[in-house]
């Protein structure tokens, strides 16, 4: 495994999330991981509008996540914020039926450049995102992430990472919001 360097996304390393990205045309058909925000993606939205939004968000602070440099490259991120800067998830009525708290944080997504899957890119900016929230304050944190066991799923599509994943990090499985998705939770302390 590499030794990789997590840093925050901000103003002084949005050109190598943005190299990312670009490398990937837009990420999942131009998201430029927008998609979990309140502008959300999809109809009325282009790829060069989710940039343009994406950017902006970064520069005004209200953007968050843990970017994985390989050296000079940023090779994966996990994206992390307040519930109220990631408003948007999957499999919402699920997610409603239980009557539960919101957390502080929410985990919504990952992405690992092809060249570095299964290299512990996603370990590593997880890792890193839960430092962040730390020295952020800390709080209960949440991600809805999938299932793999017993099952054949494409790393390009694990956008939200894995059960086994969370639970290495100490995350546990508060419920079921679909047939392979789970909502996992963890109190973070503050650094």
């Amino acid at each position: 495994m590499t030794d990789f360097e997590v840093k925050a996304l901000d103003a002084a390393t949005w050109d190598g999330f943005a190299e990312l990205v670009a490398a990937h045309n837009g990420v999942f058909g131009g998201c430029w991981c927008m998609g979990f925000h309140a502008e959300g993606v999809g109809r009325g939205h282009t790829p060069a509008g989710n940039r343009a939004a994406k950017e902006a968000r970064v520069r005004s602070g209200d953007a968050h996540a843990a970017l994985v440099y390989d050296g000079e490259s940023c090779v994966g991120w996990c994206q992390y914020g307040p519930t109220e800067e990631l408003p948007r998830i999957k499999r919402r009525q699920a997610y409603e039926q239980a009557e539960v708290a919101p957390p502080d944080w929410r985990v919504t997504c990952f992405f690992v450049a092809r060249t570095h899957r299964r290299q512990g890119v996603a370990d590593a900016a997880l890792a890193g995102a839960l430092d962040l929230i730390a020295a952020a304050g800390g709080g209960v944190v949440e991600s809805y992430p999938e299932e793999v066991v017993d099952r054949t799923v494409a790393a390009a599509f694990l956008h939200n990472g894995t059960v086994a994943l969370f639970e290495r990090h100490g995350f546990t499985r508060d419920r079921r919001i679909g047939k392979h998705h789970w909502v996992v939770r963890r109190a973070i302390d503050q650094r």
